[in-house]
């Protein structure tokens, strides 16, 4: 594998392949629990709301986008403010290469720099890869929900994993928010 780049969305231009990566993962697993695709009108609005407020990456492999992470909101109430929810998505050709880990190590340094503090990953479960994934870059399975969620023809657990990354004083710095609108 040649060098990984990574870099910032650009919503616009980067909304077709993006989709062409995330559209797989709807029609053909339950890592989304969606059941179609989005259009591509509505999967920029998607990339549009996300880099008001968090971090959206994207790895380029050869000048090709070969996948992205993405940062949300946890919860909405403000007591949340320093826990995200992180989604990451890989083109299913490319997987196991090392894009991930880069991926994940650069926005959770985006995060650090920004007093966040926790960090969460929502997986549909079985799925033994994503979990070595993460347990890899150091979460820990803190919830599992049975039978949860129906796709392709069959019940789903989710499980919830965290991973802490800044320490937890008594009265917290304040969140810098990512703007990535350019």
């Amino acid at each position: 594998m040649k060098d990984i780049r990574i870099r910032a969305v650009r919503p616009y231009e980067d909304v077709d392949e993006l989709l062409a990566i995330y559209a797989p993962y709807v029609t053909e697993t339950a890592v989304s629990f969606e059941y179609i695709p989005p259009t591509r009108e509505e999967f920029l609005q998607r990339i549009l709301n996300t880099v008001k407020s968090y971090p959206y990456l994207v790895a380029e492999v050869d000048g090709r986008i070969a996948g992205y992470v993405y940062i949300s909101k946890f919860h909405e109430r403000p007591a949340y403010d320093w826990s995200v929810e992180t989604s990451i998505y890989i083109d299913m050709k490319l997987r196991k290469s090392g894009i991930g880990t880069k991926l994940y190590e650069e926005v959770e340094k985006i995060l650090k720099e920004r007093n966040y503090k926790n960090m969460y990953a929502c997986i549909a479960y079985p799925n033994p890869a994503s979990i070595a994934f993460h347990e890899k870059m150091g979460y820990k399975t803190i919830g599992h929900f049975t039978n949860c969620a129906y796709k392709l023809d069959k019940w789903y657990d989710m499980v919830w994993m965290e991973k802490f990354i800044g320490e937890h004083k008594d009265i917290p710095d304040k969140i810098v928010r990512v703007n990535m609108i350019e």
